[in-house]
């Protein structure tokens, strides 16, 4: 071992642990998902209410949508849908539970095809 080599040691108490939000985000447009990227790599779990760009641009929301599930699928995060409206955003650190029971095996929602990687 190198004399002139320093070991440090850390204790668990020692080291700050960050806090982590959960935020309710409004898309309200396809500019919206550069934020909606930005807390996820701040670590935050989102809530994203997709109706006001859904009511506005049906294609746009897609696209929002997919931009969001490639994003998630690169940093290794979680995407699901919470009913009608809204998608839940999840760090790397963090799993959405999926019970057998929620997910119609039939199912062709697009955070569901995609994540499957049918398009």
């Amino acid at each position: 071992m190198d004399p002139n080599r320093k070991v440090v040691v850390l204790e668990a108490s020692s080291i700050q642990q960050q806090t982590v939000y959960v935020k309710a985000v409004t898309l309200r447009e396809l500019a919206d998902v550069d934020k909606i990227r930005s807390e996820v790599k701040l670590g935050n779990i989102l809530i994203v209410r997709i109706t006001p760009l859904a009511k506005k641009n049906v294609e746009d929301t897609k696209k929002a949508i997919n931009q969001l599930c490639d994003y998630v699928k690169d940093v290794k995060g979680d995407i699901a849908r919470l009913g009608e409206e809204r998608i839940v955003i999840t760090p790397s650190t963090v799993r959405i539970w999926r019970s057998e029971r929620s997910i119609p095996k039939d199912s062709t929602s697009s955070v569901q095809k995609h994540r499957s990687g049918r398009n």
